[in-house]
C-alpha cells in the first residue's frame, strides 16, 4: 500500500479522497494555485504544492506541474479526481511513464472509453445496446439530412469528443439537421479543438441511468447498481437518486452486465461509470462511458455501504477486489442534490464572492465512513468565510441523505436544505426545494426533459408555493416576541415607564411594489424560559417551541408538535427592520407591527426604485474581458455591447433598445460586482 498520494484537484472532491486516505494511513498532498491558497483542501492535507496562477489552463491543467509536485514530494501516487486531467489518457501514461501510480484506469482503457464514435464501436462488438445510428463521422449537413430521414426523427447530433452539454443538438426535421450539424460541428470545432460529428436516434422520454463499476487488475470487474440522473438542466445533473424508481430488477441485471461485459473488453481497472440511456419501455441504449469517479458517487456508496474511493486505492495498489457481485448490497434510498454558487431567479448566473456565512445541516454520515448510514452527508471543499473564485465551477457542496426508502429520503433531503446556510453569494437551494416538492418528481414521473417542462420560462419565486404562509408569519412573530422579552430586562429603565410588550401584533409582509399583506396576530401564551410561544394567525393556533439561540440563524423546533427546521433572521442589507424567514425554498420578508405603526406604515408611498434603463449592468460577478462600444457610437437593439465570464461561463450583453453610448463605467479586465453598470447610453 501506498504511504503518500497526490491529489491532482481542488474543491470537494480533493478533500473528499483526502478523508479516505487518512483513514487508510496515507498522507496526501494537495496542489492548490494561487487562488486555492486559503481552500480548505490545502488545510485538510498533510502537505501542499502550489502549481501556478489561478486560470486551469496555468495550474490543474498542466501535467508537467503535477508530475514535479509528486516528485518534490515524494508522492508514489496521484488521484486525479473528477474534471480536470481525470480522462486524460496522455496524462494517465505520462504518470505511468515517471513511475508513478495512477490512481484511475488504465490509459489505454481512457483512450478506447474518450471517443465518443470509438466507444460505441467497442460496445456493439461487446455485446451492449447501442443507439440506431451512424457512428462514422459525417462530412456535409446534406450527408446528415440524408442519415437522419434514413434513421427517422427525432435524432441527436453530437460532437464525438464533446461534453457538458456542448456539441449536442436535437433535430425534428430536415431543416433542423441541417442547420444543427453546422452549429453542432462548429461548437465542438471551437470548444474541443475535434469537429467530428455523428447521428443517433432521439430516445423520446429518456431517463438517463447510468451503471456504477469497480474492476482490480486480476480481472474481476462489478456492476454496484444504478444511479437516477434524469433530473438535468441544460444536460447538467441536479438531483441523483440510488435506486432508481423506474427500472425493473430485471433490467438492473440487464444493464450491469452488459456495463460489465464493456469494461472487461477493456480490460477496465478501477471506478468508472456506463451511462445508458433508458426509453418509456425500460428499453435501454449505451450512451458513453465516463473512466473516472463521478460526482454522485456518494449516493452508491450509501445503498451499498462501499467505500469508492478506498476501493480505487487498493484496486491501484494492485489489491483483489474485496467481494463478489453476489456481496453487493442495495440497502434503503439515497439522494443528492448539488449545491451550486448560483443565482435560480437570475437564469441560474454564475454567484462568486466570500461565504460570509456557511453552515451546513448537521452530519449523521460522513464521507469515509461506511459506519454511519440513514443520515446526512455532506461533501465540500469550502468553509466558513471562504472564498468561491470565478475561475472554476460553481459547486459548493453535495447534501447526501440516505433513507429507509424513496418518500423518507425526499422528507430527508428537504428537511435538511431547510438548515443549509448560505450567505454572501447566491445558491441554487429554493430550486432544489422547488424540484423536491414537485408532484411528479415525488411520484417518481419524470425523464430528462422534466426541468425543461416545468421550468422553461425560468425560474421564479412563485414556483415556490408555501403549504402554509401563516406558519411564516407565526415563527418571525415567535423570533420577534422573544427578542422583545430580552428588551424588557434591560437594566435602567425608568420607572413606571418599562418596556411592556402587548399580545397583538401585526405581521406585513414587504412585498417588491410596497404591496405587503397584513396578517393580525394574537400571541395567547408566552414564555421564554421554556422558549414556547401560542401564536394565532387568522383563526389558525401555532403552538412553537424552539431552542434556538439569539443570533442563530438556522432554528429547530416544533410547532403543533411536529418537527420543523426553518431560517430566521433580523435585518437584511436591503431591509434593515424586516425580519426574513426561509422555509421550504419559500423566502418572506415581514415587519412585525403594533396596530398604530402598522396603520401608518400603510400611509407612507412606495418609493420605487431607480429608473436603469440606460444602463447595461452586468448581471453576475465576473471579469469584463471584452467592451464591444465606445463613447458617442450609435448602437441598435441587439448589438453585442459586451461579454462577462465568470465560473467557465461567458455571458454576452446585448442592447437592450436602439440607443447612443455616452459614457464607460467599466474598463476591461475589471472584477464587476452583481447588477454594476457598465455602460450608460444617452
Amino acid at each position: 500500500m501506498f504511504t503518500k498520494i497526490l491529489i491532482a484537484n481542488r474543491g470537494e472532491i480533493a478533500c473528499r479522497v483526502i478523508l479516505t486516505a487518512r483513514k487508510m494511513g496515507i498522507k496526501t498532498v494537495a496542489v492548490f494555485s494561487e487562488a486555492d491558497r486559503d481552500a480548505r483542501h490545502v488545510t485538510l492535507a498533510d502537505e501542499s504544492v502550489c502549481i501556478g496562477p489561478a486560470p486551469s489552463r496555468e495550474s490543474y491543467l498542466v501535467a508537467d506541474k503535477i508530475i514535479a509536485a509528486c516528485k518534490q514530494t515524494g508522492a508514489q501516487a496521484v488521484h486525479p479526481g473528477y474534471g480536470f486531467l481525470s480522462e486524460n489518457a496522455g496524462f494517465a501514461k505520462r504518470v505511468e511513464e515517471e513511475g508513478i501510480i495512477f490512481i484511475g484506469p488504465k490509459h489505454y482503457s481512457i483512450g478506447k472509453m474518450g471517443d465518443k464514435i470509438e466507444s460505441k464501436k467497442l460496445a456493439g462488438a461487446a455485446g451492449v445496446n447501442c443507439i440506431p445510428g451512424v457512428n462514422d463521422a459525417i462530412e456535409t449537413p446534406e450527408k446528415a439530412v440524408d442519415i437522419a430521414k434514413g434513421i427517422g426523427y427525432p435524432v441527436m447530433i453530437k460532437a464525438s469528443a464533446g461534453g457538458g452539454g456542448k456539441g449536442l443538438r436535437v433535430a425534428f426535421n430536415d431543416k433542423e439537421a441541417f442547420e444543427g450539424f453546422t452549429s453542432c460541428r462548429n461548437e465542438a470545432r471551437n470548444s474541443f479543438g475535434d469537429d467530428r460529428v455523428f447521428i443517433e436516434k432521439f430516445v423520446e422520454e429518456p431517463r438517463h441511468i447510468e451503471i456504477q463499476l469497480i474492476g482490480d487488475s486480476h480481472g474481476n470487474v462489478l456492476y454496484l447498481n444504478e444511479r437516477e440522473c434524469s433530473i438535468q438542466r441544460r444536460h447538467q445533473k441536479v438531483i441523483e437518486e440510488a435506486p432508481s424508481p423506474f427500472i425493473s430488477d430485471a433490467t438492473r441485471k440487464a444493464m450491469g452486465e452488459q456495463a460489465v461485459a464493456l469494461a472487461k473488453a477493456v480490460n477496465y481497472e478501477s471506478a468508472g461509470t456506463v451511462e445508458f440511456v433508458v426509453g418509456k419501455n425500460q428499453d435501454f441504449y449505451f450512451l458513453e462511458m465516463n473512466t473516472r469517479l463521478q460526482v454522485e458517487h456518494p449516493v452508491t456508496e450509501c445503498i451499498t455501504g462501499l467505500d469508492l474511493v478506498e476501493l480505487m486505492i487498493r484496486v491501484a495498489a494492485g489489491e483483489k477486489l474485496p467481494l463478489t457481485q453476489a456481496d453487493v448490497k442495495r440497502d434503503g434510498w439515497a439522494m443528492e442534490c448539488r449545491i451550486n454558487a448560483e443565482d435560480p431567479f437570475r437564469n441560474f448566473l454564475p454567484s462568486t464572492g466570500r461565504l460570509v456565512r456557511f453552515q451546513p445541516p448537521k452530519e449523521s454520515m460522513f464521507a469515509s465512513d461506511v459506519s454511519q448510514w440513514q443520515g446526512v452527508r455532506v461533501d465540500t471543499g469550502v468553509q466558513d468565510g471562504g472564498e468561491i473564485p470565478m475561475y472554476y465551477d460553481s459547486m459548493i457542496a453535495k447534501l447526501i441523505v440516505h433513507g429507509k426508502d424513496r418518500l423518507e429520503a425526499i422528507a430527508k433531503m428537504r428537511e435538511a436544505l431547510n438548515g443549509f446556510v448560505i450567505r454572501g453569494v447566491s445558491s441554487n437551494i429554493p430550486f432544489q426545494a422547488a424540484l423536491l416538492a414537485h408532484p411528479k418528481f415525488v411520484s417518481g414521473d419524470f425523464n430528462t426533459g422534466f426541468i425543461a417542462e416545468n421550468y422553461g420560462k425560468g425560474f421564479r419565486a412563485e414556483d415556490v408555493p408555501h403549504t402554509d404562509i401563516e406558519f411564516l408569519v407565526a415563527l418571525a412573530a415567535f423570533v420577534n416576541r422573544r427578542y422583545l422579552h430580552r428588551a424588557t430586562s434591560i437594566t435602567g429603565q425608568l420607572e413606571g415607564h418599562e418596556l411592556r410588550v402587548g399580545a397583538d401584533f401585526v405581521v406585513v409582509t414587504m412585498g417588491h411594489d410596497g404591496d405587503g399583506v397584513s396578517y393580525p396576530v394574537h400571541i395567547a401564551e408566552f414564555n421564554d424560559k421554556a422558549r414556547v410561544g401560542e401564536i394565532t394567525v387568522g383563526g389558525k393556533c401555532y403552538a412553537i417551541q424552539s431552542e434556538s439561540k439569539f443570533g442563530w440563524v438556522r432554528i429547530e423546533g416544533t410547532c403543533n408538535g411536529k418537527h420543523f427546521t426553518a431560517q430566521v433572521e433580523r435585518g437584511t442589507p436591503k431591509k434593515p427592520l424586516a425580519i426574513r424567514v426561509i422555509h421550504n425554498g419559500t423566502q418572506l420578508d415581514v415587519m412585525v407591527l403594533l396596530q398604530r405603526a402598522a396603520d401608518m406604515l400603510a400611509l407612507m408611498p412606495h418609493k420605487p426604485p431607480p429608473d436603469m434603463s440606460r444602463y447595461v449592468l452586468s448581471p453576475m460577478p465576473g471579469l469584463l474581458v471584452e467592451v464591444a462600444v465606445q463613447p458617442g457610437q450609435k448602437v441598435v437593439a441587439g448589438e453585442r455591447v459586451a461579454v462577462i465570464e465568470a465560473m467557465k461561463m461567458e455571458n454576452v450583453l446585448f442592447a437592450a433598445t436602439d440607443g447612443v453610448v455616452a459614457k464607460l463605467l467599466a474598463a476591461k479586465g475589471e472584477s464587476l460586482a452583481v447588477d454594476q453598470p457598465i455602460v450608460e447610453f444617452v
